[in-house]
């Protein structure tokens, strides 16, 4: 089997070698072997480069990647790590979706209801009618308690 110079994983991977010493550094590929202080890979690192790129397509932070080699035991198969990491990625993006879709309403009906002259007038009614939602009120509400704390009152 041919030793691949960093040059030659990043021309077939398609990747910076810049990223790959970085994937290195970092635990998502181990360490190279050495020839002449030159990095020297096998096919190996490609086919984890391959893994690497693919799960960040799919939305994977590097953490979770980590985690996808790193954060199992030796005795957990690939599938399950994937199915494990899949399942909470997924959570996460349908809380995403519940946002976006949230956001969209908020926007049609920005759209469609408001016929303010003056965006003073639209924050007034935005603020009579409450509808500035929940992250408002949590962020109006703790700077209160933080106004309090800073009195010296609760």
């Amino acid at each position: 089997m041919p030793w691949l110079t960093i040059s030659d994983v990043a021309r077939q991977v398609g990747l910076a070698p810049s990223a790959i010493r970085y994937y290195e550094r970092i635990g998502l590929l181990p360490p190279a072997q050495r020839s002449s202080g030159q990095r020297r890979y096998d096919s190996t690192a490609l086919y984890r480069l391959a893994i690497v790129q693919r799960a960040r397509q799919l939305g994977f932070t590097l953490d979770e990647i980590r985690q996808l080699f790193l954060g199992f035991g030796n005795v957990t198969r690939a599938s399950e790590r994937w199915r494990t990491l899949s399942r909470k990625k997924l959570e996460e993006l349908d809380r995403l979706m519940d946002a976006v879709k949230s956001v969209r309403r908020l926007l049609f009906k920005m759209m469609k209801c408001c016929h303010c002259d003056t965006l003073d007038q639209c924050g007034e009614g935005i603020f009579r009618s409450g509808s500035f939602g929940e992250r408002s009120r949590y962020l109006a509400a703790r700077q209160g308690m933080r106004t309090r704390a800073e009195n010296g009152s609760r």
